[in-house]
C-alpha cells in the first residue's frame, strides 16, 4: 500500500484534525506543540525516538529543545501549509510522548 498523495487541509479539516491531536494546535499555518518531560534525557531520548520515525516518513519536524521542553512546528514546505502528512506525524509524536510519559 502506497502513501497517499499529500494535500493541504482546508480548515473544516484541520480544526476536525485537532480533535484528535491533544495539546497540539494550530499556530502561524503551522502544527505546534510544547512537551515538557521530568530531565533532559527523556526529552533527548523522546526527540531521538521521533527522528527514527520522521526519518522514516521523509518528513522531519521543525523542532527545537531546551533541558526537558522540545518544541515541535509541523508544516509541509512543499505546499507551504499544513498537509495530511503533517498530520500523520503529529499523531506518532503524540504515540511516542505518550510512552515517554510527557506531560
Amino acid at each position: 500500500m502506497g502513501e497517499l498523495p499529500r494535500h493541504k487541509l482546508s480548515d473544516a479539516e484541520l480544526q476536525e484534525a485537532l480533535k484528535s491531536l491533544p495539546g497540539w494546535k494550530a499556530e502561524k499555518d503551522k502544527l505546534h506543540r510544547e512537551y515538557k518531560f521530568d530531565d533532559f534525557i527523556k526529552a533527548w531520548g523522546f526527540m531521538a525516538s521521533v527522528a527514527l520515525v520522521a526519518e522514516s516518513m521523509s518528513h522531519h519536524p521543525e523542532w527545537s529543545n531546551v533541558y526537558n521542553k522540545v518544541v515541535f512546528d509541523l508544516w509541509t514546505h512543499t505546499h507551504n501549509s499544513i498537509t495530511n502528512l503533517d498530520l500523520d506525524l503529529g499523531k506518532k509524536i503524540e504515540e511516542l510522548a505518550q510512552r515517554a510519559q510527557a506531560r
